[in-house]
């Protein structure tokens, strides 16, 4: 059919977009620091690649209360997105129980501390090697 577009056409950025050029370890690395910087509590990253498919690293983080939740996520979305990593879906930031931000190759969770313990992200995904989070250079102080 000449008015139909090959199925490629279809799976432009837009609709399936990558993060930036960068390594997605550093990126979560980025954004582990970045909640860290804004006091989040018990962050762990767990390298998923070799054990699903749907992303490579989850970055997991509690705040103190909602409003805290909220900021970490406010944080660590306006912190990427100035480096260059925009997020692609946002989840749960306006109540601030659980926030997911999804940067494609890597979700970043963050959990009031309540419902952390309750869903146990660790331990379901206990096959995950948990990758030691390191400071990232990044040029401001």
């Amino acid at each position: 059919m000449l008015g139909r577009k090959p199925v490629q056409e279809h799976l432009k950025p837009e609709v399936m977009p990558t993060t930036s050029s960068a390594p997605s370890l550093a990126l979560a690395q980025r954004a582990a620091q970045i909640a860290l910087d804004t006091k989040a509590q018990d962050v762990v990253i767990l390298d998923l690649r070799g054990v699903t498919d749907m992303t490579d690293f989850f970055v997991i983080a509690s705040g103190t209360s909602d409003t805290h939740a909220r900021a970490i996520g406010e944080h660590v979305i306006a912190g990427l997105k100035k480096e260059g990593s925009p997020v692609h879906h946002v989840e749960g930031l306006e109540k601030g129980r659980w926030v997911l931000l999804d940067f494609v190759d890597f979700v970043v969770h963050v959990f009031h501390p309540t419902l952390r313990s309750f869903y146990q992200l660790e331990r379901l995904w206990a096959d995950a090697e948990s990758v030691p989070v390191e400071p990232v250079a990044s040029g401001t102080a």
